[in-house]
């Protein structure tokens, strides 16, 4: 009976906002009219997807020393801080292992509100402490030793768009996460008057549920926490015709407890690969030549439990 009587409230207050509407609208049509298009100004805004900011390039030091990227995003679906006592909030996806020919280095998403990142990007003390506030995010959080030393690329996300945004999108929308801290907050204001350290240990993060007991500047958005999937074992090869062209590239995936293909995602853009089976393996892969994606065929090997792959080499004309 409660729920109904919850559902008969909900259903009241709906009817009352689109009676006050009518009435704007019939009443006062410039006012409706901007008040819809504010709506929809505001709905463009929240559904536009991760955009690149920067990349960083990081080092991880162990147990396997290899470089990390971070792609600083910028995404309307996280929340600016709401007040000057308000952490800054940021979103981020999981550390991704990428291995090719040439290196094995790993990739992390991590998105802050445009405005967060409009502030620092022409106060280069700021941003430094705001990458670092980052850095210090990801050792905690990841459980990984970075070391003290960062640069920012020349490029602004490292992999493909289409990647970032997918990985990014993979948890809930971010929300607002109440907190009332008894001590005084580090904000985005105060970060004028801190002095760039090389390890920004006096500073701590925020997270879902954490207390603090210093000051915090950056609070982490909630997401659900996917299971561990394993990289399956595969061998890439590139074809070459007899000068040396290559044509197209060949890749074999073992997927033996995989027991219908069509629960398998297959992406392929010009640059990367990337094979997903919900709650059991995952394999993104950079390819060593750009391809033409549209072409790509595949074919699964049931008995044998093997994916074998075709993706022409484009050829510029």
């Amino acid at each position: 009976m409660e729920s109904l009587g919850q559902s008969e409230d909900l259903l009241a207050k709906a009817s009352q906002l689109w009676t006050m509407l009518d009435d704007m609208a019939e009443n006062s049509p410039e006012s409706y009219r901007q008040f819809m298009q504010q709506q929809l100004t505001d709905a463009k805004k929240y559904y536009t997807p991760p955009e690149p900011h920067l990349c960083l390039k990081a080092h991880i030091l162990g147990p396997i020393e290899k470089s990390l990227f971070i792609n600083i995003c910028r995404w309307n679906k996280v929340p600016a801080p709401q007040s000057p006592s308000d952490p800054i909030p940021l979103k981020s996806d999981k550390i991704e292992e990428v291995s090719d020919k040439s290196e094995l280095y790993s990739v992390l998403n991590i998105a802050y509100n445009p405005s967060v990142l409009e502030r620092v990007k022409d106060h280069p003390a700021e941003e430094d402490q705001l990458i670092r506030l980052s850095l210090k995010y990801i050792k905690e959080h990841f459980k990984v030793t970075l070391s003290h030393s960062y640069s920012i690329t020349k490029f602004k996300l490292k992999g493909s768009l289409e990647r970032m945004r997918q990985s990014l999108r993979g948890g809930p929308a971010p929300a607002v996460l109440s907190k009332k801290n008894t001590k005084k907050e580090m904000t985005l204001d105060q970060l004028r008057n801190i002095t760039p350290k090389e390890d920004s240990s006096d500073l701590t993060l925020l997270t879902e549920n954490s207390v603090p007991t210093k000051a915090c500047l950056i609070e982490e958005i909630s997401s659900t926490q996917a299971p561990e999937l394993r990289t399956p074992p595969y061998e890439l090869s590139v074809r070459k015709s007899a000068d040396g062209r290559p044509l197209k590239i060949e890749l074999k995936v073992e997927l033996p407890e995989v027991g219908c293909i069509s629960d398998c995602n297959l992406s392929v853009s010009k640059d990367d690969v990337l094979i997903e089976y919900p709650e059991k393996y995952r394999l993104h892969l950079d390819l060593p030549e750009p391809v033409s994606e549209e072409e790509t065929t595949a074919a699964f090997y049931k008995k044998k439990g093997i994916l074998h792959i075709t993706i022409p080499i484009w050829q510029q004309k």
